[in-house]
């Protein structure tokens, strides 16, 4: 029997209803302990900033990833633009991005972008250490895992591992230029949208693997145009290629626990 595989979108800071969807889904216990045995759990970035707890957050995935590998499971994450923005901001803090045409700073977007400052306070060299050895590409059976739904990944390379090579030097390094390029391109999005979405993600997949792109980081309300209340699972789109896994948790929709392949 193969193991249960399930991904999770963007958490932002919020453990409690993180907690409560993961016991919902029977992987965590009342106490927030895993219970999913040798199940296979991925996050897809985005555990910091907009919500109240983002450590809180890290330091909960980083326990349940030992809890898990003891039990036969695995729980593992990616980079999403906002672990980049709170180590840049921790790094580099207001000093100005060389050669930018107005000025910009790491402190500046991370305002503008929800960073608390109790995280910043909480950040420790081990929770550095941690995010900054994870990948930004996986491939989990023929599911293509990404935070944002961009391209601009292959701007690092042309396989998984180059990409994720690539990345985490830049994230091991002191140079502002490429930590501000790594957030500007980890930010863009909806590569996958309109008519051609579906051939975009067929060409990916063909550079990279997998027969399904999986992401967060776009907001699956305003796909749709709608209420992110509304929201009550995944959104297939892109000629059915595509998994969009964000329901916009921050802005009242819920935290979604999907099972892969999901029907």
């Amino acid at each position: 029997m193969e193991r249960p595989l399930f991904v999770v979108g963007d958490v932002h800071g919020h453990l409690a209803e993180l907690v409560r969807a993961l016991h919902a889904a029977e992987l965590v216990d009342a106490d927030g302990g895993w219970c999913g045995g040798e199940a296979e759990l991925w996050f897809l970035g985005d555990f910091v900033d907009r919500g109240p707890d983002g450590v809180g957050v890290i330091e909960f995935v980083m326990g349940l990833s030992e809890q898990a590998a003891g039990a036969g499971g695995k729980v593992d994450a990616l980079v999403g633009n906002h672990e980049v923005l709170l180590l840049g901001m921790h790094r580099f803090g207001d000093e100005q991005v060389p050669g930018a045409p107005s000025p910009r700073s790491f402190a500046r977007s991370w305002t503008i972008n929800g960073g608390l400052r109790s995280d910043q306070d909480r950040l420790t060299d081990e929770h550095i250490a941690w995010l900054t050895s994870r990948a930004v590409l996986r491939l989990v059976d023929d599911h293509l895992l990404m935070h944002s739904d961009t391209l601009a990944y292959l701007e690092w390379g042309g396989t998984i591992d180059e990409v994720n090579a690539a990345v985490a030097e830049v994230l091991r390094g002191d140079d502002l230029a490429e930590w501000w390029e790594c957030w500007r391109r980890m930010t863009t999005r909806y590569a996958f949208r309109g008519p051609d979405g579906g051939a975009v993600a067929e060409q990916l997949m063909r550079m990279l693997g997998g027969r399904e792109v999986v992401h967060g980081h776009s907001v699956i309300a305003d796909q749709l145009g709608v209420p992110p209340a509304q929201v009550d699972g995944p959104l297939r789109y892109a000629d059915g290629k595509v998994l969009a896994v964000d329901a916009g948790l921050y802005s009242g929709g819920p935290c979604l626990v999907v099972p892969l392949p999901y029907r």
